[in-house]
């Protein structure tokens, strides 16, 4: 995937908050599928004074969030109106059919979407979502397409999900209002495209870092310096040199 697997991250101790988030809070939606786990803890790391609040909306309602000012990011699955909308892609969802259980599909890791061309195919949306869909397939009625994540996270009892080929794929995109772009949301659009806390292009990075007093010497002014200890031993005339390398003669 993705922006979504990175190598764990570490809190930058150093790190300074920009001076437009403070007494800011930041709101994001997600859909179905999406697990934003990891990007909260990060940010909880990385901006422990700007509360984020996030919350699961149904793709009918992934960009009204925006549009009505519930949320300021929302996690959306392709494809999108953009109009006015800044729109990152992040990942590629895999797709899966699923049918009732005991469907000889059940009998293979994966399908392709050819030999599937007898079977009756649900609309997840005229049916209400992908939750009431995965109902009326448990019921046997036919089978619906799904990414793959969704299916998991509804995992509606008596179905089954198979890997497909050969059918278009979805992805997931993180957008936000054009006209809303600021430090605060370029720190958490950083974090979900996997820089670091010390990366340039992160505005906490950027700003100029508290000079760090130097430490007190504790010898006092008047302390003497140690004295260097002499040498004890010559040094050694062969050191460096090659094995075999002294000239053999008399002893």
């Amino acid at each position: 995937m993705s922006a979504a697997e990175e190598a764990p991250q570490t809190p930058d101790e150093t790190a300074v908050v920009p001076a437009v988030a403070v007494g800011r809070e930041l709101r994001f939606a997600y859909v179905a599928g999406v697990t934003p786990g990891k990007w909260i803890r990060r940010w909880e790391e990385r901006m422990p004074d700007v509360p984020l609040h996030s919350f699961m909306s149904d793709d009918g309602a992934q960009l009204a969030v925006l549009r009505d000012g519930s949320a300021d990011l929302s996690f959306v699955r392709l494809p999108v109106e953009r109009e006015g909308l800044s729109v990152i892609p992040l990942y590629e969802e895999q797709p899966v059919v699923v049918a009732p259980k005991g469907h000889e599909i059940s009998l293979f890791e994966e399908v392709g979407l050819a030999d599937l061309s007898a079977e009756t195919f649900l609309d997840v949306q005229e049916l209400g979502g992908p939750e009431m869909a995965l109902q009326v397939v448990a019921s046997g009625a036919g089978l619906v397409i799904l990414p793959m994540s969704v299916a998991r996270h509804f995992n509606v009892k008596d179905t089954v999900a198979r890997k497909l080929t050969g059918a278009p794929g979805t992805e997931i995109a993180l957008a936000w209002p054009s006209d809303a772009t600021d430090e605060v949301i370029e720190e958490f659009i950083g974090i979900v495209r996997g820089r670091t806390a010390a990366s340039s292009r992160q505005p906490s990075a950027q700003q100029e870092k508290p000079k760090r007093e130097p430490k007190p010497d504790r010898r006092g002014t008047g302390a003497a310096k140690k004295p260097k200890v002499a040498q004890r031993y010559a040094p050694n005339p062969d050191k460096g040199r090659g094995k075999g390398s002294r000239k053999k003669g008399k002893r």
